[in-house]
């Protein structure tokens, strides 16, 4: 109901009141500003709905992924798909609980490794593209809620551009996943043999830092290119750390609830696999959508200047707005000189001729007080 004391126009007048006063610099001031900002948004409900449409995407998503490496397989070798299955299984098992794994993501990502390669050149796939990239353009909506940029551009534009933003990522993920799988066991071959052990022994040690760089990256990334007036790329650098570390204590909190809450007896039955990765998705957009929510406190606080490009655009805009108001104001200035009517001029009545005066500089008629009027004879 669009009462006056809905969550929109309730966070957009304590938006307005809060800019009505000096903004006080500080990282208290920051948090509050971000937790009181992020509740207005209905961060709940936003990372609920995310968390639907990840799982409504995550079978076209895994479609479009998987389904592309079988083309990829006469390339690298057939063992690039059993690399990439195990890879990705193995990733999964860090962030997820072994039940999500083993009931959800393993037998979809094994049955459309065996089936995707038939169904990829399908409509059926081309429809997939378009339900996979529903996540994130919840995201995306969420992102510019955020940023209070949600109305600046057209819906119709916005889902597009999710789905750009989606191809994009499929085509990267398409790409280099292969590397990541393949690039551990045959980098260190390129080396010589007495220093093969130590390359492959920096190489996990710094396979899940060089994994969380890349992961801040893409967040970073992507808080800039969502926005309709975009920011500098570094100003999405905070929001993307933030992010990153709330999934994962949320992560390792959650793993450790489901391991408590199964060694009690107390289940859900049937349901609790689904239940957990709902849990999961929901955290994935909830750090994504808190990210996004400090990245915009920090910009209120301490706002970016514009670039060199921004103000080129922007002196061309106020010069276009200033031809446009001579032009306005030269317009308004020749009507009014062509419909406003000469004025009338007054035209004095001919005044008498004055009376000639007598000798003594007196006119005619003048009398003294008092004299007698002369009568008529």
């Amino acid at each position: 109901m669009g009462s006056p004391s809905s969550p929109d126009s309730r966070g957009r007048s304590a938006t307005a009141a809060r800019d009505e006063f000096p903004v006080r610099r500080g990282p208290l001031r920051l948090v509050a500003r971000t937790l009181d900002k992020a509740w207005w948004d209905n961060i709940f409900s936003e990372s609920a709905a995310a968390a639907f449409w990840q799982t409504m995407s995550l079978p076209p998503l895994l479609l479009g992924l998987l389904g592309s490496l079988g083309y990829l397989g006469d390339w690298f070798g057939p063992a690039i798909v059993d690399a990439v299955h195990d890879k990705i299984l193995a990733f999964c098992r860090t962030v997820f609980t072994s039940s999500v794994v083993d009931q959800i993501i393993g037998p979809t990502v094994g049955d459309i490794l065996t089936k995707g390669r038939s169904e990829i050149a399908s409509m059926g796939f081309l429809l997939s593209l378009w339900a996979g990239s529903s996540a994130l353009a919840s995201l995306v909506d969420s992102i510019t809620q955020a940023y209070d940029q949600y109305l600046v551009r057209n819906s119709v534009w916005q889902r597009i551009v999710a789905l750009l933003l989606y191809l994009v990522g499929l085509v990267l993920a398409i790409v280099g996943m292969p590397v990541v799988a393949l690039g551990p066991e045959w980098l260190p071959t390129v080396f010589p043999h007495a220093l093969q052990d130590d390359v492959t022994w920096l190489i996990h040690a710094i396979y899940y830092p060089a994994t969380a760089v890349g992961l801040v990256i893409a967040l970073a990334t992507l808080y800039s290119v969502a926005l309709p007036r975009k920011l500098p790329w570094h100003r999405g650098v905070p929001g993307a750390l933030l992010a990153m570390v709330l999934f994962l204590v949320a992560s390792y909190g959650l793993r450790v609830y489901i391991t408590w809450i199964t060694s009690t007896g107390y289940t859900y039955g049937a349901l609790a696999t689904p239940i957990a990765f709902l849990l999961f998705a929901f955290f994935i957009g909830f750090a994504i959508i808190m990210g996004a929510e400090f990245n915009n406190a920090i910009q209120e606080m301490w706002p970016a200047k514009m670039t060199r490009r921004e103000r080129r655009r922007w002196r061309r805009l106020e010069m276009r707005r200033l031809a446009q108001r001579m032009h306005t104001e030269d317009g308004y200035r020749a009507w009014r000189e062509d419909n406003t009517p000469a004025p009338e001029h007054d035209v004095e009545p001919p005044a008498s001729d004055p009376e000639p005066p007598h000798a003594n500089g007196k006119p005619v008629g003048f009398k003294r007080a008092g004299q007698p009027e002369p009568h008529g004879g």
